[in-house]
């Protein structure tokens, strides 16, 4: 069913920055008809109904229009999970935290706990079904009348808030502009857009019965635990704690995870009034700006909201963890509140299903890591076929694969491959990104005609082969909360040479499963000689190694390692059972998914 029209009230209030009315949070239900699905169930399942599904879980497979299934034998949920995201792969995703919440809560599930994501929808997605489920959400100004839709994959509820703020906005293949009209740019409503979101959010777990689970069914209820990720979703452990002065959620808690500080939402003062919550909240919001672009001073800070009312806080790596506590450089400002609430950083896996050589649709021969040494090389020979390099098996072949944007150290990239093509090596590089990158990515061809190559695009096939058939994969980030290109480069046998930072510091041995060549300056507004040095020094190491026994050998110890979600999802687990939620437990199944990947279920604009 399409979205209700933004309301005229709505409209009056993008354009305002008062408004702090004391009605409540949000009322009630204006319609519940149950879920449009055929094996949706008006209530509770029967205990036979429940029994007779779990006879025949082995059977359900995930899939258009069928129900995915996980190994789990419990019939109580461990822990009710609510992941809250604004991007969730691969109906949403600008980076790693779609594919964060694509593959951790699968993983939950696995374990045996009963899990929820929630994000907004923004396209006419073919796989979620309206629930007929509508509440009211007080934004602004105005009364939000908010649609929810729903899909079961591989064991998670994945539910969809739809509201004209989300699908008429970013409606079709639109690429980055979840957040606003070009990369780096916010939408004007943006207060208002992840306001109503959050607000839905909270009441999902309370107003949806969801009985595509084999194993549970009926709502979550109050006694959840809530995981919010990154700025967007800073301002919910307030409206939790104001739905708990009205005496909703009391034993409901909130882990709040940052994927990567460097986005914290920052607004001006004035656009604390359009979250209707009360003033005793204000001091949690309150920032002061150091940075001169786009404006220094006060503002309010969703990302600083969301460290001070959290109940548990988390990061993405151990050593990103310890990062971001070092100072305002790292913290990016918020150091001191990170240092004073307390952090724990937990490595993220990587989607084994998508990411597997042994099974990789777009490559012409599949390997494993007894193969990998034999079957390696044809691919190398592909790839540089593909991209029209002379074809030498004896050439080391360098990849870069991601945003071309200074984080991720493209400029140094670019700044020190006049260095590094100086010797005997080949190179190609494959993102999109800041446009004088691209025009500098595209000049590579011309300059270096017989050594390096440069595509401006998102290619999928080619990522995979380059993945497969490059001998070392280059991450010369400034900053990496976790990575997932060394993790992929590492399962396909690909040795990865990297900056000494965050994630990437927590999962690649130097010397055993790859090259760690040491930190680069975090300013992103200059390239410094230090820098360039310092990525073609480890570039030239790393060199000395290729075609040795000892090469051989890290590429088997890359591939020995298990990078899945499930020693992640069980760290996961004992942290947040340290939340002490009522009717919590661990999970008792053995973390074994069963079900295939979800499909890729983005709808054609």
């Amino acid at each position: 069913m399409a979205a209700a029209s933004v309301s005229s009230a709505m409209k009056a209030s993008l354009s305002t920055s008062k408004a702090s009315l004391a009605s409540p949070l949000v009322s009630g239900l204006a319609r519940f008809d149950g879920l449009k699905s055929a094996s949706a169930f008006a209530g509770s399942k029967t205990t036979s109904q429940a029994a007779q599904l779990r006879a025949n879980s082995s059977a359900v497979q995930s899939g258009e229009g069928k129900v995915g299934a996980v190994r789990c034998e419990q019939t109580e949920p461990g822990m009710k999970l609510v992941f809250v995201s604004a991007e969730v792969a691969p109906w949403s995703k600008t980076g790693g935290l779609g594919d964060v919440l694509g593959g951790l809560p699968p993983a939950l599930a696995a374990r045996g706990h009963r899990v929820m994501t929630v994000s907004p929808r923004y396209d006419q997605y073919k796989d979620a079904w309206d629930t007929d489920v509508i509440i009211d959400v007080k934004v602004g100004d105005a009364v939000e009348k908010v649609r929810f839709f729903h899909c079961y994959k591989r064991g998670v509820d994945r539910v969809f808030v739809d509201h004209p703020l989300f699908l008429a906005k970013v409606y079709g293949k639109t690429g980055s502009k979840v957040y606003g009209p070009k990369t780096g740019v916010d939408y004007d409503d943006n207060v208002l857009r992840f306001s109503l979101f959050n607000q839905a959010a909270l009441m999902a777990p309370k107003v949806l019965r969801l009985d595509n689970n084999p194993y549970y069914s009926g709502a979550y209820g109050e006694d959840v635990v809530f995981v919010a990720n990154d700025w967007h979703t800073g301002v919910l452990p307030a409206y939790l704690k104001q739905l708990q002065q009205e005496g909703q959620f009391r034993q409901a808690k909130v882990a709040f995870c940052t994927h990567n500080i460097a986005y914290q939402g920052r607004f001006a003062p004035s656009d604390f009034d359009r979250l209707n919550l009360p003033d005793s909240f204000r001091p949690s919001f309150a920032f002061t700006d150091g940075y001169e672009k786009p404006v220094k001073g006060p503002k309010i800070n969703w990302l600083k909201a969301g460290f001070v009312e959290a109940d548990l806080v988390l990061t993405v790596s151990p050593n990103y963890a310890a990062e971001l506590q070092s100072g305002p450089a790292k913290g990016v400002e918020l150091d001191d509140v990170i240092r004073g609430v307390g952090i724990k950083g937990i490595v993220n896996g990587m989607d084994v299903a998508e990411w597997d050589p042994s099974e990789d649709k777009f490559l012409d021969a599949r390997y494993d890591a007894s193969t990998v040494l034999q079957v390696k090389p044809a691919l190398k020979e592909a790839l540089q076929a593909e991209v029209g390099l002379p074809v030498r098996a004896d050439v080391p072949l360098l990849a870069f694969i991601g945003r071309l944007e200074e984080q991720k150290g493209s400029d140094i990239l670019s700044a020190a491959v006049e260095d590094i093509l100086a010797g005997d090596v080949q190179l190609i590089v494959l993102g999109t990104g800041k446009k004088y990158l691209e025009k500098q990515l595209e000049a590579l061809e011309a300059k270096y005609p017989d050594k390096a190559r440069g595509v401006v695009k998102f290619n999928v096939p080619l990522a995979h082969l380059m993945t497969a058939g490059a001998d070392f994969m280059l991450v010369p980030s400034r900053f990496e909360p976790c990575g997932l290109i060394q993790l992929h480069a590492m399962r396909y046998g690909t040795v990865p040479i990297v900056a000494s930072t965050g994630g990437l510091v927590d999962t690649v041995k130097d010397g055993e499963t790859g090259f760690q060549i040491g930190e680069f300056n975090v300013d992103c507004e200059a390239v410094y000689p230090e820098d360039v040095a310092t990525l073609t020094a480890g570039v030239q190491r790393a060199l000395k190694v290729f075609g040795t026994p000892a090469f051989d050998q890290m590429i088997l110890n890359g591939m020995a390692q298990d990078l899945s979600w499930k020693g992640p999802a069980l760290e996961w687990e004992e942290t947040l059972l340290s939340l002490q939620v009522e009717n919590s437990s661990p999970g008792t199944a053995d973390g074994v998914e069963i079900a295939p990947k979800a499909l890729a279920n983005v709808a054609a604009p």
